[in-house]
């Protein structure tokens, strides 16, 4: 994963061959700038393919917003985004009515002989139209006049009955909307989920997706995320850098360093013209890394005592023959 400058996308009509192997979907996301390994570039393949969702999980900051976003440009595709949180309900990610609108149209239509009240209060006769439906991010995803991908961003955040509004868009790639019936998919689009797991997900909507894990990387593949993002930075301080981002992923801390804030780390190094890390208290490296307070501090104790010499001690003696 990397945030360095998009590449050229595809043409909508090559989707197929773009995604129709693991190599291919390595080769394009590497191409936008997002280092993929074979395990990530074999499950992207496996849903555009098949069609289904992908659920992407994994501590935040991993690349899991990101790997959409890369599969979008590769796909060339408009990404349509519904960031969730607590309290969002089908107002906001489905669809909505146009209630200003629907007042204007009743002011309006007043006017004319034809017009009942008695049929907008009984049937809604000529509020509940297309025209007056304000749609959603979900609903726009499934009714764009191109194919999109839609990123279901954080859906940990919402609570189970509102999790349970997205089945439907899912698996049939359609919503219900009471007034207008069933409206369904003009293009089905790639779907990613992503989860920060901080509750855990209803099996109806795990069994409706692909699943996919992403973890911190290894330090070799850090240091080529990287090097690809601040190619000007030496690759001695690189290796320093990684091995420090390693050590602190290690220790007991409330939120260990991203991919991100190591990308913003050196990205500091590189505008200050470092040449070694400094981790004196007057340094900004913990404080680009850590966001909390106690973290900075168990960082502090913690590579302090791995900067202190081991106690000399003599070797036992040996007797002699």
């Amino acid at each position: 994963m990397s945030y360095s400058e998009p590449g050229r996308g595809i043409q909508a009509d090559d989707l197929a061959g773009a995604f129709a192997d693991t190599a291919s979907v390595r080769a394009g996301l590497a191409a936008q700038g997002y280092l993929a390994d074979d395990k990530i570039a074999g499950v992207v393949s496996l849903a555009a393919q098949l069609g289904k969702p992908l659920l992407v999980e994994g501590p935040a900051g991993t690349g899991k917003t990101q790997l959409a976003k890369s599969v979008a440009q590769l796909a060339a595709r408009p990404l349509i985004r519904l960031q969730c949180y607590e309290g969002i309900d089908e107002s906001k990610a489905l669809y909505e009515w146009d209630y200003r609108k629907q007042l204007l149209w009743i002011q309006a239509a007043r006017g004319d002989e034809t017009f009942s009240a008695d049929a907008v209060i009984e049937d809604g006769k000529g509020i509940f139209d297309e025209r007056f439906l304000l749609t959603r991010p979900m609903l726009e995803a499934i009714r764009s006049p191109e194919p999109a991908v839609l990123l279901v961003d954080e859906v940990d955040r919402v609570d189970a009955e509102t999790e349970a509004l997205f089945l439907e868009v899912l698996a049939e790639h359609q919503v219900s909307v009471p007034e207008l019936g069933r409206l369904t998919a003009r293009h089905v689009p790639l779907v990613f989920l992503t989860s920060n797991g901080t509750r855990d997900l209803s099996e109806a909507l795990k069994r409706r997706c692909l699943f996919l894990y992403l973890d911190y990387p290894t330090p070799q593949r850090e240091r080529e995320i990287v090097a690809q993002a601040v190619p000007g930075l030496e690759q001695a301080l690189v290796d320093r850098l990684v091995a420090l981002v390693d050590t602190l992923r290690r220790l007991n801390l409330k939120k260990p360093p991203s991919i991100s804030e190591t990308i913003d780390l050196a990205r500091t190094l590189h505008l200050l013209g470092a040449t070694d890390l400094d981790l004196t208290d007057s340094s900004l490296t913990l404080n680009v890394l850590l966001k909390y307070r106690d973290d900075v501090q168990i960082a502090d104790a913690a590579l302090a005592r791995a900067a202190q010499p081991r106690p000399w001690q003599p070797r036992p003696s040996q007797p002699r023959p």
